[in-house]
């Protein structure tokens, strides 16, 4: 049987049982096949940002829940798991025919991406061969041997020479120590820690760099704001990566129809309120608020008075807004 690529220990599985949501409906969802979502959910099934997103919108939960520490019992299964298929690339030479199999690409000048393609494979297939954690099929072996212009025997000739010679050591011991670090805890490439090691760690940071947080929901003739990183939302790219940003959905009743329903409201905490701008006006100090307390909100137009003091101005009906903090809106977006 193939051996899958190593990933990261993750949440999914418990995240989901505990939302009473059976593997057949998220795979729906999601839309990936049931064995996909099985992998996923072991660990050993790369998934891309939007994957990751579209599984935290499904399961309802946060981005960070789905990362686990090294003392959870799902790192301790991960972690069994993993040594065992190690073990069975180990007893079928996977790692020596990898090794072999990227010295010769090596030696012709070949990327990955350019053997890959003459080869007839996906880039993923072919770097998973060169790594032992994928077997060679039968169907395979004349078109890898003829994409570096060898016969199958000169192919498994030179790569059962290099081995004899000890010329694989080197690279056969290097992928070890690379897997090694991924299965001892506190490693910088460790992949059980509550980010889920380096491709993890990476999958995390890039994906969150996506994602705002929504602090404000409307309610009756106001918006209930809180702190909390509890649902966030793809944030629009031009804003991705920016810190101080945050959205609230509108009361669009109190806007007299400026902003239309179904929308998110954008603020940047960091810049400059100005006479003519809209702003989110909160009944309290942003910089003491936390994730337990919830204050009222309202969306403004910003305006000046005779004595040049900023104040909002929201209508339907009109009012005159004067609050402890006030924030820039930086753009509205369609849901």
């Amino acid at each position: 049987m193939a051996q899958e690529e190593i990933i990261f220990p993750n949440n999914i599985r418990n995240i989901r049982l505990a939302s009473g949501m059976k593997m057949t409906e998220l795979a729906r969802r999601a839309g990936l096949s049931l064995s996909a979502v099985s992998k996923i959910e072991k660990g050993v099934r790369r998934l891309n940002q939007k994957q990751l997103l579209n599984i935290c919108n499904i399961l309802g939960c946060k981005l960070s829940d789905i990362f686990i520490k090294e003392s959870d019992e799902v790192a301790q299964q991960w972690q069994t798991e993993i040594k065992r298929r190690l073990n069975d690339n180990e007893d079928g030479g996977l790692k020596i025919f990898g090794s072999g199999l990227r010295k010769i690409r090596q030696q012709t000048g070949k990327t990955i991406a350019q053997a890959a393609k003459e080869a007839g494979m996906t880039l993923s297939v072919y770097h998973k061969i060169e790594v032992g954690q994928r077997e060679i099929y039968e169907t395979e072996i004349e078109p890898l041997a003829k994409s570096f212009a060898l016969s199958v025997e000169d192919m498994f000739g030179k790569i059962a020479n290099m081995y004899k010679s000890g010329e694989l050591n080197k690279q056969i011991n290097k992928v070890k120590e690379r897997v090694k670090s991924v299965l001892e805890p506190g490693n910088p490439l460790s992949g059980i820690d509550m980010h889920g090691g380096l491709y993890g760690a990476k999958l995390y940071d890039s994906a969150r760099k996506k994602l705002v947080p929504v602090f404000g929901t409307p309610a009756g003739k106001a918006i209930v704001f809180k702190k909390s990183d509890k649902t966030m939302i793809v944030a629009p790219m031009s804003l991705e990566g920016r810190n101080g940003i945050y959205a609230v959905m509108p009361n669009t009743k109190r806007l007299g129809g400026f902003i239309p329903e179904k929308s998110y409201v954008f603020a940047d905490v960091d810049a400059p309120v100005l006479p003519g701008d809209m702003a989110i006006c909160i009944d309290a100090d942003f910089a003491t608020l936390d994730s337990d307390t919830t204050v009222s909100a309202q969306i403004v137009n910003v305006r000046q008075d005779s004595k040049g003091k900023i104040y909002g101005q929201i209508v339907a009906p009109d009012e005159k807004i004067t609050t402890q903090t006030m924030h820039k809106v930086v753009m509205i977006v369609m849901e």
